[in-house]
């Protein structure tokens, strides 16, 4: 069945109304007596046929109720479409031998979220209800909500149930007025604050978090009219005018306080602030900010601050027992026996978690170098590099420290203890610092940064280093990434003030490990007798990953980033990136791409990589055959064009992150440390994975906070003809060989690199003004134009593209 209201991009909770309405008004129409489920928008499917000998479209009237002074009316057309069987999904999962009928799984997902979709607030597969016995705020009037994930899959003999604990924000509902003191954070004296008219800075603040929510009026009785804000006013509600009709028919030219004093006899208390306009931007409709509140249950989609975020871990964070626990009274509390819905399409729900077989993988050994030539053997995801120095360490002759903290807050002494205690420990680790800084300065603001370095580029002219000293978050950090990566081509450290007035060993140590690949060095390799058998040919592994501008955005471009190994530990990768146009979600110049990186491999080895093993990060189930489709045929033709008939073996595996599968140990006397996780290492290839497809989870890292997320691997191709044990095993070892820590990351290092060279490059992106953090966008030339020159200012130095610049 397929329904369409009248009105176009309804909510799925207005539909669903309108849905329920219909079947409620018109009983003689509909002869089944098993209520059908829906989608909310244009599906709807039934256990028996709706109407007797129904064939053609049948179009229905639905009146909505409003709490406006007009009902709402809505048609409603409904056409047969198909007939969907249940029963073939459990045929073909039995067999193992097809693919299962997409329609017959959208169906039963349709049928699994009717319930929970009426009862609870659903935002995209989540499903959320207001808090009732806890409550988290996290500043600027949003909050936490939990709730809970749902979505069915098919597995290797049935359907399963994924069902995981969720947290989300959302706006708090409360008064308009306390909106903007959350929002400005005007803590002390309110009444003195809210006395005055807003700042520029303050307003331009307070609509952008403002613009798009829904607010409710408070001065119409009982009708709570709800509008969504388009603009925040520039003058105040006594200044702000708007055309007011007369019984007559002349309009006249009326304050918004005048108003609202002459026809609801209001007062206003804050006549200095500002007004909302709400609705359409050409109907002017101006309501003051005391006579409105924030409408609940909007979900936060703006980013959060870095101070929301930590609050937000600091709430949802549960330790692996805990959130199995969680996910068990979620289970039993969801209703799956009450559900008649599912009762009446014949589906039950076991409410016991399955049991599925695992392994955990042996970790790699790590080689390290210097005199004692030691290795180094992972526990549990973890090693030390105490007593071992780099495989490869870079002797720093001549380097600086440029201090952008102001003097009360780094003082020289401070700078001075900084430089002796990096030096001893990078001694230590084989990347003997043998001098003093041979500049050291203070400087304010990031528009010193460009005369500055070229300064120190000019005067010193076997500059190896420049470490920088921010004074916490900054627009410092973007300019010092911008002008050494991209205009000078000089290695740059950045550091936080506060680790450089109290300095530790580990701090000092994490910092040799960026600094060294920076500079061209290698800090350790995999041991090369124990690696998989794929090493013994040359072979180039590759990482690709898009990142998208943040949600709400509606102008910045998509980056694409792709990484390649340059040597055959693997530890060296050269990177290449592309900006391309807004949320495009396959990389579009992958060929050239890929082309540049084996020209870079050939240069670097001498040798052609016969096997290329991609990692390709941020693509969803939805988009696996459009990627691999792209992607796939742009690495050939990468290949062809450099030499004809030259067709190395490609794998192209995909890693995924966010998803809500969560493996606990079925034996407590398994769990590892405090939060309880499965070991670094644990693997899980059956059960749970597709009936057809090739994927596997791994557990690569230790579980420090939290419960761990295991990544999630599909082989969509494979010209390598791997066996699982060799990919899954190959896969682990790379995520050893992460150079910014000692211990195994929870993705293969290429598509963690590709990741930060993406991350990277939208910082040197951002306009010289700092009006952004997330990139800048010029739409002077049109679109095009505005690709050619940002992928100018992301294309990086020749010295910067020789190193890992982005450690």
């Amino acid at each position: 069945m397929t329904s369409r209201s009248s009105r176009e991009k309804c909510p799925r909770r207005v539909n669903r109304e309108v849905i329920d309405t219909m079947f409620r008004t018109h009983p003689k129409t509909f002869q089944t007596a098993h209520k059908p489920v829906y989608d909310g928008r244009k599906n709807l499917y039934s256990k028996t046929p709706l109407v007797a000998n129904f064939e053609g479209p049948l179009e229905l009237e639905v009146t909505l109720p409003s709490d406006e002074s007009r009902e709402r009316v809505f048609k409603v057309a409904l056409q047969y479409v198909s007939r969907v069987s249940l029963g073939l999904l459990d045929q073909v999962l039995e067999r193992k031998n097809q693919q299962p009928p997409l329609d017959s799984i959208q169906a039963l997902d349709v049928i699994m979220r009717h319930f929970p979709s009426i009862n609870y607030t659903p935002v995209g597969r989540s499903f959320f209800s207001p808090p009732k016995d806890y409550y988290h705020p996290l500043g600027g009037g949003r909050e936490v909500w939990f709730g809970f994930h749902q979505s069915v899959r098919p597995s290797h003999w049935k359907m399963m149930l994924n069902i995981d604990a969720s947290a989300t924000a959302f706006y708090k509902q409360q008064s308009v007025i306390d909106f903007l003191v959350e929002v400005l954070d005007l803590k002390e004296s309110q009444g003195q604050e809210l006395s005055r008219q807003l700042s520029d800075s303050h307003r331009v603040k307070f609509t952008k978090e403002i613009k798009g929510l829904k607010v409710e009026i408070t001065h119409g009785g009982t009708q709570k009219r709800k509008y969504r804000v388009c603009n925040v006013t520039r003058r105040t509600a006594q200044q702000q005018t708007f055309p007011l009709q007369l019984p007559n028919g002349q309009s006249i030219e009326c304050t918004v306080a005048k108003y609202f004093k002459d026809k609801y006899q209001i007062n206003l208390k804050y006549p200095q602030l500002p007004c909302l306009q709400v609705g359409q931007e050409s109907k002017h409709t101006f309501l003051p900010l005391e006579l409105c509140n924030i409408v609940g249950g909007q979900r936060c989609i703006k980013k959060l601050t870095d101070m929301q975020t930590s609050t937000m871990i600091k709430a949802t964070a549960r330790s692996a027992p805990d959130r199995e626990n969680e996910i068990s009274t979620l289970i039993r509390n969801a209703g799956f026996d009450r559900d008649h819905y599912l009762h009446d399409f014949g589906i039950t729900i076991v409410n016991e978690m399955v049991k599925v077989p695992g392994r955990i993988l042996n970790p790699p050994k790590l080689q390290y170098g210097g005199r004692t030539r030691q290795q180094a053997v992972p526990a549990q995801g973890v090693w030390d590099m105490r007593g071992k120095q780099f495989h490869l360490g870079v002797t720093i002759r001549c380097w600086a420290i440029a201090c952008f903290a102001p003097t009360r807050q780094c003082k020289e002494d401070a700078l001075r203890n900084f430089a002796d205690q990096l030096g001893r420990i990078s001694n230590d680790a084989g990347m003997p610092i043998i001098s003093q800084p041979c500049f050291c300065m203070y400087a304010a603001g990031a528009d010193q940064v460009e005369a500055m370095f070229k300064h120190l580029a000019e005067k010193y002219k076997d500059l190896q280093l420049i470490i920088v000293v921010l004074p916490g978050k900054t627009p410092v950090y973007a300019e010092v990434k911008r002008v050494g990566d991209t205009v000078l081509g000089l290695a740059t450290q950045c550091i936080q003030v506060k680790n450089v007035n109290k300095t530790s060993p580990q701090t000092l140590s994490n910092l040799c490990l960026k600094i060294n690949v920076k500079l061209g060095g290698v800090n350790n390799i995999l041991v090369p007798t124990i690696r998989p058998k794929v090493f013994n040919e040359p072979v180039m592994f590759l990482g690709a990953d898009i990142t998208h501008p943040p949600a709400g955005d509606e102008k910045k471009p998509s980056i694409a980033a792709v990484v390649g190994s340059m040597d055959a530990h693997p530890s060296r990768y050269a990177a290449v990136v592309r900006v391309q146009s807004h949320r495009q979600e396959v990389i579009g110049d992958l060929s050239a791409m890929i082309r540049e990186l084996l020209i870079q491999f050939y240069r670097s080895t001498r040798f052609k990589p016969l096997r290329l093993i991609m990692y390709r990060t941020g693509v969803s189930e939805g988009q696996f055959n459009q990627v691999l489709l792209h992607e796939l045929k742009a690495i050939r033709e990468a290949c062809v064009k450099l030499e004809v008939g030259y067709q190395p073996g490609i794998t192209f595996v995909v890693v995924q992150k966010r998803h809500h599968t969560r493996l606990f140990c079925a034996d407590k006397k398994e769990q590892i440390g405090k939060s309880g996780n499965i070991p670094a290492g644990t693997t899980v290839d059956s059960v749970i994975t597709h009936p057809t497809e090739y994927d596997f989870y791994l557990c690569s890292h230790a579980g420090i906070q939290g419960t761990s997320r295991p990544s999630h691997y599909h082989v969509l191709w494979d010209d390598n003809n791997f066996i699982s044990d060799d990919i899954q095993t190959l896969t682990y070892q790379l995520c050893h060989t992460y150079v910014r820590c000692t211990r195994s990351v929870s993705i293969p290092a290429p598509a963690y690199y590709a990741h930060l060279v993406a991350f990277r490059a939208r910082y040197h992106l951002i306009d010289k003004d700092h009006d952004s953090g997330n990139g800048s966008h010029s739409s002077t030339h049109g679109e095009e134009q505005s690709l050619i020159s940002m992928s100018k200012c992301v294309t990086v130095h020749q010295d910067t593209q020789k190193v890992m610049y982005f450690a």
